[in-house]
């Protein structure tokens, strides 16, 4: 993210006076990081929630001293509740969301020398588990105004080597599941669908998830549901989902007796505990009001925003019949903030009392993908022309931009009621109104 010096704000308190008509005399009238009253003075609702219902729950747990899904039954409950919630045929607890790309790209057969699609705005894990199996990730850029992968430049992308697609349902809205979907098909690329920040998302009124060979969902503790850490698999494809199963299972299939040391595959520890399972029932109770309340709050909070020039709430494709909205989602364009770096801007939404961050920067830039490109494993599994051509390959303009330009609002915020959302959206007002005192000075 840019910097911001004193030198953007120099002169800002003795010009603030005169930015409003009778701002002298409103408190609100300047700006809160020169000196004004900020517009909100409260918090926005507090998360976790949880009551009585979760503490009963995880006592229930802890007496019965079986805490290892092998011994009890609320990993196995979680996998049915959550299956019956999505449609899905199939569902496979994990130790977190990272834990479910990890296994399933392993159940998938994805392995050293092969080549898996990914977006280049999104969280690390995306890739990070790519490397993990020696696999090249090839980023296809976003599109500017969903901050989605852009679905119609990924077939171009698509080589003999590629093995499998990790579109990501970015913030809580979908990918182009059409497009993506499609070429899948036709290119016979399996697709593993990163949900991990989009719970109850649907696209043509399925959930996502539920729509390529595997979905992948994450419960870590900023997530919509929530258990501190933890992830999920679905699959419509049981043969798949027992890989998966056995996977994370040190390679130990569901039926396989305790004492019966014999495997099918390899694998790991990636289990969920009987603790996380019973978090996820109780929390579960409380998902769809929640997701409710986001939805109708983000619906009046972007009829707010998408009336001030230079603020671009994030578009949903046509097939995205539910957004989960993890993150609310804005572009930030300077040039109508007389041209106020988003830093700045940030800053003075902060100050008003309204967190947001900037959030990605640029993934296919980051240096740790050229030192793992430059390892032993990666010299032995690509030809070295690849790997040289690489970065070029890799380039995502689109990206570059969104990530000088966007704006995060999270989830809790859109928790709270309307006056909330007005409050958001006057201080962005009020930042616009008087956004010469945060242009820099020659």
């Amino acid at each position: 993210m840019e910097s911001v010096t004193r030198r953007w704000f120099l002169g800002g308190v003795t010009a603030a006076a005169s930015a409003l008509p009778g701002s002298a005399s409103s408190p609100n009238g300047r700006l809160a990081i020169l000196g004004g009253e900020p517009v909100r003075k409260q918090r926005f609702p507090n998360w976790p929630r949880f009551g009585v219902l979760e503490e009963n729950t995880l006592l229930e747990v802890l007496r019965s001293g079986k805490w290892f899904r092998g011994y009890g039954h609320r990993v196995e409950r979680f996998e049915e509740d959550y299956a019956k919630l999505t449609g899905a045929a199939h569902c496979v607890a994990t130790a977190n969301g990272t834990s479910a790309l990890f296994v399933s790209l392993n159940a998938l057969g994805v392995g050293a020398g092969d080549e898996v699609i990914v977006p280049p705005y999104t969280f690390v894990a995306t890739i990070n588990v790519v490397l993990l199996q020696h696999a090249l990730p090839v980023f296809v850029d976003s599109d500017l105004e969903t901050f989605q992968i852009d679905a119609a430049k990924i077939e171009r992308a698509i080589t003999d080597r590629t093995k499998a697609m990790i579109p990501v349902h970015l913030g809580g809205s979908a990918a182009d599941l059409d497009t993506i979907l499609e070429i899948a098909r036709r290119r016979n690329v399996p697709v593993i669908e990163d949900a991990c920040q989009a719970h109850l998302a649907q696209w043509r009124g399925k959930h996502v998830g539920t729509l390529g060979a595997t979905g992948c969902f994450s419960f870590q503790a900023s997530k919509n549901l929530n258990s501190g850490e933890g992830g999920a698999i679905l699959s419509n494809d049981a043969g798949l989902i027992e890989r998966c199963y056995a996977f994370h299972n040190n390679g130990r299939g569901r039926k396989t007796d305790s004492y019966n040391f014999s495997y099918h595959l390899n694998g790991g520890n990636l289990r969920m505990t009987e603790f996380q399972g019973a978090l996820l029932v109780a929390q579960m109770s409380r998902i769809e009001e929640q997701s409710k309340t986001r939805e109708q709050n983000a619906a009046y909070l972007t009829s707010m925003l998408k009336e001030i020039s230079g603020i671009k709430p994030a578009r949903m494709y046509g097939g995205c019949t539910r957004n989960a909205y993890h993150l609310y989602m804005f572009r930030y364009e300077k040039e109508q903030f007389a041209g106020a770096p988003r830093a700045a801007f940030l800053k003075a939404l902060n100050a008003e009392g309204i967190p947001a961050s900037g959030g990605y920067a640029p993934l296919n830039k980051e240096p740790f993908l050229k030192a793992a490109l430059a390892t032993r494993g990666y010299q032995r599994a690509f030809p070295a022309q690849a790997l040289r051509q690489w970065e070029e390959k890799n380039r995502c303009p689109v990206n570059d931009r969104l990530c000088e330009e966007a704006i995060w609002l999270t989830q809790t915020m859109l928790l709270g009621n309307r006056t909330d959302m007005e409050q958001i959206a006057a201080a962005v007002r009020k930042i616009q109104a008087q956004a010469d005192q945060l242009r820099p000075v020659a």
